[in-house]
């Protein structure tokens, strides 16, 4: 029995990955699915650089605004809905794509990746939580560092929701939460994995301007109606990247240049450790924009995609 098809588009932040896959998409008769972990969220647009009707150019785009603002969601819960819109569009005759660079949810959904049982983790995080707000940010990151070294390198210092979960992993089942994550066995899909990169300094110069259009383009503003509407600022995807600098901002505990500043940085730095996550994965074939014009390299891309599914 044949595998269905599925077309991974990946790669760092504001790389150009939602404009090559409508153009791939209109190619093969395709339909997109997110894998961005904050374009789930309803009201949160211009941080999360949603293409507009326009730019989809008529094709259909789903698990983009499914959630509000304060649900809870789980690597899990994206991996059902993902998978079972894949198994949606192919049955319509459709080819599916999976595009977006938050790299847990793709592994997620194209490996039969295990989540690990965190029952009784309450406690556990309880407990952490406590050292986290007592000053012992760093007490924490060591202990990853320690335990989990691997974990470590992809998780941000400051980010106590995915260090506390690796911890808690730990201490539950006594194997680390990279020992779930590098388990890899046969997708369950007939894949094809394009990777799109550029030169550093050209990527560098697209985050700056796109960081510079957010916050012209009313990032503020849409933090502040997101608060006007009742949510706590400690919601998780006003922790995500731009969204959480404005939220500093608007508590007085910077200005905005800071806060522009800041997020330029922090999204450097996140291309980083997107790079990093997927230079792992061998079967992600890797395309610079940088080195040949649009049109050009989308034919090496759909020639490869038919290589890669054998159509």
């Amino acid at each position: 029995m044949s595998l269905p098809p599925l077309v991974v588009i990946t790669g760092p932040t504001a790389v150009g990955k939602s404009d090559i896959a409508v153009e791939l998409a209109l190619r093969f008769n395709g339909e997109i699915i997110s894998a961005d972990s904050v374009q789930l969220y309803k009201y949160f647009n211009i941080g999360a650089a949603k293409l507009t009707k326009e730019g989809q150019k008529g094709i259909p785009h789903h698990l983009f605004d499914i959630l509000e603002p304060d649900q809870a969601f789980s690597v899990a819960d994206y991996q059902k809905l993902a998978r079972k819109k894949i198994q949606e569009i192919n049955e319509r005759g459709k080819l599916p794509f999976l595009v977006g660079g938050t790299g847990l949810y793709i592994q997620a959904v194209i490996d039969p990746y295990e989540f690990p049982e965190t029952i009784g983790y309450e406690e556990i995080r309880k407990k952490l939580r406590e050292i986290w707000s007592q000053g012992g940010k760093e007490e924490l990151y060591q202990r990853l560092q320690k335990i989990d070294p691997d974990a470590a390198k992809r998780i941000h210092p400051n980010d106590f929701r995915r260090i506390s979960r690796a911890l808690e992993v730990y201490y539950l089942t006594g194997k680390t939460i990279s020992s779930y994550i590098n388990k890899r066995r046969k997708s369950f899909y007939n894949l094809a994995m394009v990777g799109l990169t550029r030169k550093r300094t050209e990527l560098y110069h697209r985050i700056e301007a796109r960081v510079d259009k957010m916050f012209a383009e009313g990032l503020v503003e849409e933090v502040k109606s997101i608060l006007d509407m009742g949510y706590e600022p400690t919601i998780k995807p006003l922790q995500s990247l731009g969204y959480k600098q404005v939220v500093e901002y608007l508590r007085g505990d910077c200005d905005l240049a800071e806060a522009i500043a800041s997020t330029k940085k922090a999204t450097r730095n996140y291309a980083k450790r997107q790079l990093t996550w997927f230079r792992k994965d061998d079967r992600i074939h890797w395309f610079s924009l940088s080195e040949e014009g649009t049109q050009q390299l989308l034919n090496r891309i759909a020639l490869d995609i038919c290589r890669s599914i054998n159509i």
